[in-house]
């Protein structure tokens, strides 16, 4: 189950650009199912026990399935949807990631959410390129699952 949290809307790329340095909120929580680690397994290609073996996960480091890094991190875009808006734009694209991250496991069935700080802002000849740190936190862990720098190119 997803519980939904409503975005900040920020009026174009100079509102937004004022918030630089600037923790912009969270996601709501987001659960994490097996069936959800299957699906990208089978997308993926990758089906290390970990992810997908639960009766050989129960007796591994973690005593249960986990989610794949890249899983975790491909749910950044649904999470940070969440969290705030820039409107106004013509259009606005993932550009690339820094800095990206796994400190810890995510677990089956475990909740996730995002946290969001705007890094900076850097202007172009069309628009911006804004780069935002997402922080997955899994509840209950004192460790973040997922540290990425994302790069949305705006624009105007």
């Amino acid at each position: 189950m997803t519980q939904t949290a409503s975005p900040t809307e920020y009026a174009g790329i100079a509102a937004f650009e004022a918030h630089v340095g600037e923790h912009l909120g969270y996601s709501g929580w987001r659960e994490v199912t097996q069936k959800e680690i299957d699906l990208f397994a089978e997308a993926t290609g990758d089906h290390q026990w970990i992810h997908v073996d639960t009766e050989k996960s129960a007796k591994g480091p973690y005593g249960k399935t986990i989610a794949h890094g890249y899983l975790t991190l491909s749910l950044v875009p649904i999470l940070v949807q969440q969290i705030y808006r820039v409107t106004g734009l013509s259009m606005q694209v993932n550009y690339g990631v820094d800095k990206l991250r796994f400190p810890a496991p995510v677990p089956v069935d475990s909740r996730i959410r995002a946290g969001a700080e705007l890094i900076r802002v850097d202007r172009t000849g069309t628009g911006a390129r804004a780069t935002v740190r997402v922080t997955v936190e899994v509840e209950g862990s004192d460790r973040p699952a997922c540290v990425v720098d994302t790069i949305a190119a705006m624009v105007d």
